[in-house]
C-alpha cells in the first residue's frame, strides 16, 4: 500500500463516520512532505516511563506532555487530570505535500459560541496585578499567563480538523510543526512556532523565542519592523527568555549552551525574535524532557516561581497549553533522538466537538495591560482563522511572499542585539581551556535558592577552574570540605521575617562569617549577607529585572546585568562591621549598593552569569583572585 493510499483510506474512514485509531499528521519546517503516524496510545504517569526500546532507527513514541507534568520537578500547577499520552509508532509514512493537500479536505470550519473564558477587561486586570504585586515584588523577571477561547464546532470534529490542517498547511509559515494528533480522546491541530528541545547526534537544541510584531495590516512595513526592533520592551524580553533557557541548557548540556543568532520568524499574522541554542550531552531524552519542562516563553522565570504565580492568578489547570509535543526515536547508530515543539498556537477539539485555544502573553516590567491583551489577540489569529473564527492571513495566494529579514538594515538591526551580550555565551568554547592560575584542585559549593542561574554560574566557575557542586537552600549538609561557598540567587523578599528559605539563608551566611569560609554572594544572597552586616534592604521603586547597566565596581567601570526588585544601600563606600572594615560599591545617586567586598567575603547585586554580562566572567575572576585561597580571620569579638 503506498502512503497516500494509507492517507486516502484513513481520510475516507473519518468521512464515513468510522474510528480511524489513533493518528498524527505532521509537517516540520521547511519540508516539502507530510509524515504519517498510526499506532495504539498508552498512558503513563511519568515522563520516565515514556516508551523508549531500543530497536529499528526511527520515530517510535509520540508523547502529548500536559502542563501538569510540571509537578515532577516539584512545581506548583493546577491540577486538571490531563494525561500524559503516548502514541506507539506502528507505522511511519512519508506523504508529499502537494499530494497531502489534495487529498485533506478542502472545506470551510464552522464554530458557534466561540467566547473567551477571561474577558479583554479581566485579562488587563490580571496583567495589571502581576505587574504590580509579582515582578514589583520580587517574585520574578517575566510571567506568562493565559487565557482560553472556547467555541463549538458544528460537523464532524476530526473532519474540522483535518481542514483546519490544511489551511495552516496553506495559509501559515514560519512553523516548526504543522501538525493533528489525534489519540481517540482528543484531538490536537496547530501550527506552533517553537521548537522547544530537540536531540539529534548528540546535540541538544533549544529555541528561546520573544517579542510580536503585529504589521497591523497587508503588507508588511519596514520602518514599523525597525521600530519594534529597536523597543526595550521587546529586546529585553528576548534577552530574559534567553537567560532563562540557558539556565536548562547548563544542566541538560555538558558545557551549557552556545547562542546562535538572532533571527526573524516571519509568519502570516506576525513575527517573533528568536535564537537558537545548542551544545553536546549524553543524558536520556526523556530525562531532557524533564529537566527542560517548561520553556520560559510560556512560564516565566525565575522558572519554579513563575509555576506559583501562575497557579495563583490562573487558578485552573492548563490542560497541553504550553506542554509540548515529543518525537522520540533512534538514529541510524541506535543513539537517542528528541524532536519536542512546544503546545501553543493549538487548538484542542473532544470527541464531542468542544474546541479550546489557550493563549498567553509575556509580563515585563515594561508592559502595558491593554498592550498584552492585543498580543493574545495577534497570537491566536493564526490557528483562529483556520478554524473559521477569524480573517485569513494576509499573503495568501496574493503573489510571493516579502521576507523582511531578507533586508540588511533588519539583518543590522538584529545582529546589533548581540553587542551588549556576554561572549562567554556566544562564542564557541573549548571544554579543556585552562582555567585561573591556582584554581585546579578547588571546590566550590553553590546554595540554590531556586533560582537555576546557578547552573550557569556553576559553568562559568567550572570554566575558570573550580570543582563545583550543586545544592539546593533547604537541602542542609555541612560545607567544610568545600574551598568557596556560593550564596546564590532566587526571588523573594530578602528581608521577610518568616520565610524558611530567607531564614536558612542567613543562618548559612552567618556561619560562614562566624568559622571565615571564603564566601561570594549572588543577588539574593548578597542581600542577605549586606542585611547581616548592617545594611537596610530596600523596595526599588522600579524593579531591576533583565535590566542592564554599566557600574562603578571597586574604581572600574563593567557592564552587567540585573533581575532584582530589592537593594541594599549605603551612605558611605566603607562599613565598619564585626568582620572588619567592608568595602562598598555603590550607585552614587540612591545608595544602592552594587557590590561589597571584605576579609574573604564578597557580595554582588548583579548577575555575573546572565548573558546580560559581558563583563561577569572578568568580575569573578577578580572576585576569586581576592577570596582564594587566602584565608581569613574568624569574627571579632
Amino acid at each position: 500500500m503506498t502512503s497516500l493510499t494509507h492517507l486516502t483510506d484513513l481520510l475516507a474512514a473519518i468521512s464515513r463516520g468510522d474510528d480511524p485509531g489513533p493518528f498524527a499528521l505532521l509537517r516540520r519546517e521547511g519540508a516539502d512532505e507530510l509524515e504519517l503516524f498510526t499506532g495504539v496510545v498508552t498512558t503513563v504517569d511519568r515522563l520516565a516511563d515514556i516508551p523508549l526500546s531500543p530497536g529499528a532507527p526511527g520515530a517510535r513514541t509520540l508523547a502529548l506532555v500536559p502542563f501538569r507534568q510540571i509537578a515532577e520537578r516539584g512545581f506548583a500547577c493546577v491540577d486538571d487530570d490531563a494525561p500524559l499520552e503516548c502514541l506507539q509508532v506502528g507505522e511511519h509514512r512519508r506523504i508529499p505535500l502537494a499530494e497531502a493537500l489534495a487529498a485533506l479536505p478542502d472545506q470551510p470550519v464552522r464554530t458557534r459560541d466561540a467566547a473567551f473564558d477571561v474577558s479583554d477587561e479581566e485579562y488587563a486586570r490580571i496583567v495589571q496585578q502581576v505587574l504590580t504585586e509579582e515582578i514589583g515584588r520580587g517574585e520574578g523577571a517575566n510571567f506568562v499567563i493565559h487565557r482560553t477561547l472556547h467555541a463549538t464546532v458544528q460537523g464532524a470534529p476530526l473532519v474540522a480538523a483535518l481542514a483546519a490542517l490544511r489551511r495552516l498547511l496553506v495559509a501559515e509559515r514560519g512553523a516548526y510543526w504543522t501538525f493533528v494528533v489525534h489519540t481517540d480522546t482528543r484531538t490536537l491541530v496547530g501550527a506552533s512556532p517553537e521548537r522547544h528541545v530537540s536531540v539529534d547526534d548528540g546535540l541538544v537544541m533549544m529555541n528561546p523565542i520573544s517579542g510580536t510584531f503585529r504589521p497591523g495590516g497587508d503588507t508588511p512595513n519596514r520602518e514599523a519592523l525597525l521600530r519594534f526592533l529597536a523597543d526595550p520592551k521587546e529586546v529585553e524580553e528576548l534577552y530574559m527568555v534567553l537567560d532563562e533557557e540557558l539556565k536548562m541548557m547548563a544542566t541538560v548540556a555538558e558545557h551549557g549552551g552556545q547562542v546562535i543568532g538572532p533571527y526573524l520568524k516571519e509568519m502570516s499574522h506576525l513575527s517573533h525574535t528568536e535564537y537558537l541554542l545548542a551544545g553536546r550531552g549524553t543524558r536520556d531524552v526523556r530525562e531532557v524532557l524533564r529537566e527542560t519542562m517548561f520553556a520560559p516563553t510560556v512560564t516565566g522565570s525565575p522558572m519554579e516561581n513563575a509555576c506559583r504565580v501562575i497557579a495563583r492568578h490562573e487558578r485552573r489547570g492548563r490542560g497541553y497549553y504550553a506542554g509540548v509535543l515529543a518525537l522520540l526515536g533512534h538514529d541510524d547508530a541506535g543513539r537517542q533522538t528528541l524532536d519536542a515543539p512546544i503546545l501553543i498556537r493549538t487548538a484542542e477539539i473532544s470527541p464531542t466537538g468542544r474546541l479550546r485555544v489557550p493563549v498567553g502573553a509575556t509580563l515585563v516590567r515594561h508592559s502595558t495591560a491593554a498592550g498584552e491583551v492585543a498580543e493574545t489577540h495577534a497570537k491566536a489569529a493564526g490557528v483562529l482563522a483556520a478554524l473559521g473564527l477569524g480573517p485569513a492571513a494576509p499573503a495568501g495566494d496574493r503573489g510571493p511572499v516579502v521576507r523582511l529579514a531578507d533586508d540588511p538594515a533588519v539583518r543590522d538591526a538584529l545582529a546589533a542585539r548581540n553587542t551588549p551580550l556576554a561572549r562567554f555565551w556566544l562564542d564557541q568554547r573549548a571544554p579543556d581551556a585552562p582555567g585561573l592560575p591556582g584554581l585546579a584542585g578547588l571546590r566550590a559549593l553553590i546554595v540554590d535558592a531556586e533560582d537555576t542561574f546557578t547552573g550557569m554560574l556553576a559553568h562559568q566557575l567550572g570554566a575558570l577552574g573550580l570543582a563545583v557542586t550543586l545544592r539546593p537552600w533547604h537541602a542542609g549538609g555541612s560545607v567544610d570540605e568545600y574551598d568557596l561557598v556560593v550564596a546564590g540567587p532566587g526571588p523573594g523578599d530578602p528581608g521577610s521575617p518568616d520565610d524558611a528559605k530567607m531564614a536558612a539563608l542567613r543562618e548559612l551566611l552567618d556561619g560562614l562569617l562566624a568559622t571565615g569560609r571564603p564566601t561570594l554572594a549572588v543577588c539574593l544572597g548578597h542581600q542577605v549577607l549586606a542585611g547581616l552586616l548592617g545594611l537596610p534592604l530596600h523596595r526599588r521603586d522600579a524593579p531591576y529585572q533583565g535590566l542592564q547597566r554599566e557600574v562603578d565596581l571597586f574604581g572600574r567601570a563593567r557592564r552587567v546585568g540585573f533581575y532584582s526588585s530589592f537593594t541594599a544601600r549605603a551612605e558611605t563606600d566603607r562599613l565598619d562591621t564585626a568582620y572588619g572594615t567592608v568595602e562598598l560599591a555603590r550607585d552614587e545617586r540612591d545608595g544602592s549598593v552594587h557590590a561589597l567586598r571584605g576579609q574573604g567575603f564578597a557580595g554582588v547585586q548583579f548577575h555575573p552569569e546572565s548573558v546580560l554580562s559581558p563583563d561577569g566572567v572578568t568580575v569573578l575572576s577578580e572576585l576569586l583572585a581576592d577570596l582564594l585561597p587566602a584565608p581569613r580571620p574568624a569574627r571579632q569579638v
